[in-house]
């Protein structure tokens, strides 16, 4: 597989780290996840609920999004059952953070062999045709370890919003680029688009809401949502295949199932809202698989076509 796909490497690679007085207390605030990324995945998993538990009762603001995130998304579940998913996506967000800390600087031998891939042939058709292919995914909290996992099977670059602070935004882009063959901000489409004609494989996430790039109203667990309409435009303008990416956390804890579905049939079409449309639906199938693990701490419908605040308002 890693024969197959031939990717531009990303002249961006992280150089000498930021190393002036101004970094020195990013280093002191980073060096405690470098450490705690090696620390035994049973004693992650464990911690990860313990820190997902004081997260909910620390961050009253996010979990009073989420709360209504799942109100919005799941208004058929029961109220308790809404409130155990709540408190459930909160511990798997403390575990999360133990898995993208393992992704970028640990080891992931704990959980590889727990793990099982489905569906690399339906990437490999697409590469076989001379295709790049999009992966599209959203953002649960096992993304980045999952990504990891992939690229042990396929050269799978990833778009990716840059970090503020300097020190995190080389550790981060150094980590990734351990495992992945190269990283675009999300503003670089011209050399994503050119790692796609190459026939390279670039993941995906369009399921936030953003100010910049094209974005339309379509429908996200039935509500309208404000959804990037890159998958189109990237597939569009580079003739890529677009591939479904599923991936979350077994039951029991100890490993991952990632799967690949075949390639969206008549992707792209002429119409950038339809094929968002579509995008949003696979994603919410996704999330339906494994709502625990989803990120609900994000204002996925602060956008409204009437203005509305779903937030603080009722909701129609």
């Amino acid at each position: 597989m890693n024969d197959t796909a031939r990717p531009t490497i990303n002249p961006g690679l992280p150089g000498t780290p930021p190393r002036g007085p101004a970094s020195w207390p990013q280093w002191l605030l980073l060096l405690p996840a470098l450490l705690l990324a090696h620390l035994p995945w049973l004693w992650q998993r464990a911690i990860g609920r313990g820190l997902g538990w004081l997260l909910y009762r620390l961050l009253p603001s996010r979990r009073r999004v989420a709360a209504r995130n799942l109100e919005l998304c799941l208004p058929a579940l029961p109220p308790p059952q809404r409130q155990r998913l709540l408190r459930e996506s909160f511990a798997n967000l403390g575990i999360g953070l133990f898995e993208f800390i393992r992704a970028w600087w640990g080891s992931i031998d704990a959980v590889r062999r727990h793990t099982d891939v489905e569906g690399l042939e339906h990437l490999r058709a697409a590469l076989a045709e001379g295709k790049g292919v999009i992966l599209l995914s959203g953002h649960f909290v096992t993304l980045e370890v999952c990504g990891r996992l992939l690229c042990e099977h396929a050269p799978v670059a990833g778009m990716y919003r840059p970090h503020g602070q300097p020190v995190l935004e080389w550790a981060v882009r150094r980590g990734r680029l351990r495992y992945a063959p190269a990283m675009y901000p999300r503003d670089a489409l011209r050399p994503a688009i050119k790692h796609l004609r190459d026939g390279g494989i670039l993941w995906f996430a369009p399921d936030q809401e953003t100010r910049r790039g094209d974005s339309v109203f379509v429908p996200f667990f039935g509500r309208p949502a404000w959804s990037l309409t890159s998958p189109h435009q990237l597939a569009r303008l580079s003739g890529a295949k677009v591939i479904a990416f599923h991936h979350q956390r077994t039951a029991d804890g100890r490993g991952y199932r990632l799967r690949l579905t075949p390639a969206l049939p008549d992707f792209p079409s002429k119409d950038a809202r339809a094929d968002t449309a579509r995008v949003m639906a696979e994603i919410e199938a996704m999330v339906r698989a494994a709502p625990e693990q989803y990120l609900w701490i994000h204002r996925r419908f602060k956008k409204q076509p009437d203005d509305q605040d779903v937030y603080n308002g009722p909701v129609n």
